[in-house]
C-alpha cells in the first residue's frame, strides 16, 4: 500500500522548473524570439531531457528521505511553473527520466503559481525568477531565489543543509540594530538579550519539518546503533560571533528546534567554510554572501527583511 500524504505533517516544497533544471537555453529562446517560438521549441524538444539545475541534488536527496517511512510520505515536492500545461510536459518528462518521485504539478501560463503555497501547506518555494520570489516573501511565504550554476552530484544519499541565522531562521530585528547603530551597539544589545529569543524567521518552519525527519532518523539510530548511519545534517553558518552567538543558540532551542553544527564567523567570508562543509544547499538573506557562496555551493537568496528593501 502506498504511503499516505498528510499535508500538515509532511515537508512540502514547491519548486519552479527554473530551479530544478538548467533552462538557460530555453530561456534564451524565450527572451530573444518570444513566447510562441519558445512554445514551439519546447514541443520540438519534448523528449530531450533537461539537465539538472542548482536545486536538483537538494530536491533528489529530500525525496529519497521518503524511504524512512512506509506508512506516511515525509516529503512532497510539487512543480510550480509559469509554463502552460503543454510546454510543461517537457519538464514532467524530464522529471520522470531522472527518476525523481514528483507526480504533482501546477502550470499557470505566464502567471506566478506561488499563491497556491498556502492550500498545499508548503514550507518553501524555490525559483530562479527573482520577482516571483520577492512577491511570495512579501505575501508572508518562505521563498528563495536560486543562484549560481548546477554543481556535480556525487550520487550519495546524505543531505547537508546550511542556513544563515538572522533574516533566515530568525527575523531581522537584530540585523536592523546592526545596520542602524553599528557593531558595538549590536553586540551590547545581543549580550543583554541573550536569554530572550528572537522571533522565528521565514525558514524556521522548514527547519521544523527537517527536524521531524531527523527525529525519525534518531529512532532508527537508537534501534540499530552500529548499523544505521544518519543522512540529514543541518548547520548554521552566520556572521555572528561571541557574545552574540548565545542569543542565536538560545533562540533555536527555545523555538523547540535544533541544528547539528554552528559556525560563528564574525563577518569573515563564508565561501571557503562552505566549500569545506559542502552543503547541498545554503540559505542566506544577504546577496553578497550568496553570490560568494554560489561559486562552489548551491545557494539560495532569501530576500527577507529591511536589508533587502534598501
Amino acid at each position: 500500500m502506498a504511503a499516505e500524504l498528510d499535508l500538515e505533517r509532511a515537508l512540502v516544497i514547491g519548486v519552479a522548473s527554473s530551479a530544478l533544471f538548467d533552462l538557460r537555453e530555453s530561456d534564451a529562446v524565450f527572451r530573444e524570439q518570444g513566447e510562441e517560438r519558445y512554445r514551439e521549441y519546447q514541443r520540438e524538444h519534448l523528449d530531450d531531457v533537461l539537465e539538472p539545475g542548482v536545486a536538483f541534488p537538494f530536491i533528489r536527496r529530500l525525496l529519497d528521505l521518503n524511504d524512512l517511512s512506509d506508512r506516511e510520505r515525509l516529503v512532497e515536492v510539487v512543480i510550480l511553473s509559469r509554463n502552460d500545461p503543454e510546454t510543461g510536459m517537457r519538464v514532467m518528462r524530464s522529471v520522470a527520466r531522472h527518476g525523481l518521485d514528483i507526480t504533482r504539478a501546477i502550470f499557470m501560463q505566464g502567471r506566478a503559481p506561488y499563491r497556491f503555497m498556502k492550500p498545499l501547506r508548503m514550507s518553501l518555494f524555490l525559483s530562479a525568477n527573482e520577482d516571483d520570489v520577492r512577491e511570495a516573501i512579501d505575501m508572508g511565504f518562505a521563498a528563495g531565489h536560486v543562484v549560481g550554476c548546477a554543481q556535480p552530484d556525487d550520487g550519495d544519499t546524505d543531505l547537508r543543509i546550511a542556513f544563515d541565522f538572522d533574516g533566515v531562521l530568525a527575523d531581522d530585528s537584530a540585523e536592523r540594530v546592526f545596520q542602524s547603530e553599528g557593531l558595538e551597539e549590536y553586540q551590547q544589545n545581543e549580550n543583554a538579550l541573550a536569554e530572550v529569543p528572537l522571533s522565528r524567521g521565514p525558514m524556521a518552519d522548514f527547519l521544523e519539518k527537517i527536524n521531524r525527519i531527523q527525529g525519525i532518523e534518531e529512532s532508527k539510530s537508537l534501534d540499530d546503533p552500529s548499523g544505521y548511519r544518519r543522512r540529514v545534517h543541518v548547520a548554521v553558518v552566520t556572521a555572528r560571533s561571541a557574545p552574540a552567538h548565545e542569543r542565536a543558540i538560545n533562540s533555536i532551542g527555545q523555538w523547540g528546534l535544533r541544528v547539528n553544527d554552528a559556525f560563528f564567523l564574525g563577518g569573515i567570508d563564508k565561501g571557503p567554510i562552505l566549500e569545506v562543509l559542502r552543503p547541498h544547499i545554503f540559505f542566506d538573506d544577504q546577496r553578497r554572501h550568496v553570490e560568494g557562496a554560489a561559486l562552489s555551493t548551491p545557494s539560495v537568496h532569501i530576500p527577507f527583511g529591511a536589508i533587502n528593501r534598501q
